[in-house]
């Protein structure tokens, strides 16, 4: 499980034009912003939320909450060292919750050990160009991508195998 923000702020990527013409992308330069946690299983499955703010406690807590319904309890989570997911907040929430939720975190700096990373990738490689002109449209771009995404399980399942990650034998 991890999280990744979408914002107005430009991130532009190689593009095309008719020849001799330069493209020129206009973005709005708000500073409003659609985040995405992201859960994804060895066996392929992606569960995204997406909110209208930053990461924070309540929308990683408001994820594993919505997780859990979709994937079933017990639900084992293994993320990175975000702030949002080492919080008090989180940390009560998961004690709480000890027969349904487990936790253990990636090392420090280690993107690569993350498989929901190369599914960030993706679709920011995706939404590289996209000129949303609203809020709206920046977290209905976002849904779509990882909606298309959801429907490529083979690809996630080599995320882990990338990674380097097994995880048979967990109880």
């Amino acid at each position: 499980m991890d999280g990744t923000g979408h914002s107005f702020r430009a991130r532009p990527a190689t593009t095309w034009a008719r020849r001799g013409l330069t493209p020129v992308l206009q973005r709005v330069s708000k500073r409003c912003e659609v985040s995405s946690i992201v859960a994804v299983t060895p066996d392929g499955r992606l569960y995204a939320r997406h909110f209208r703010t930053s990461v924070s406690s309540e929308t990683v807590i408001a994820a594993l909450r919505h997780f859990r319904r979709k994937v079933g309890a017990p639900l084992r989570v293994v993320w990175d060292q975000l702030n949002a997911h080492r919080s008090r907040a989180t940390r009560d929430f998961i004690s709480a919750h000890a027969q349904d939720d487990a936790g253990a975190y990636l090392p420090a700096y280690a993107p690569e050990l993350n498989p929901e990373e190369q599914c960030n990738a993706i679709v920011k490689g995706a939404m590289a160009n996209a000129l949303p002109d609203s809020v709206d449209d920046l977290h209905r771009l976002a849904r779509r991508e990882f909606g298309r995404l959801k429907r490529h399980p083979e690809m996630i399942v080599r995320f882990f195998r990338h990674a380097g990650l097994s995880v048979t034998g967990i109880p």
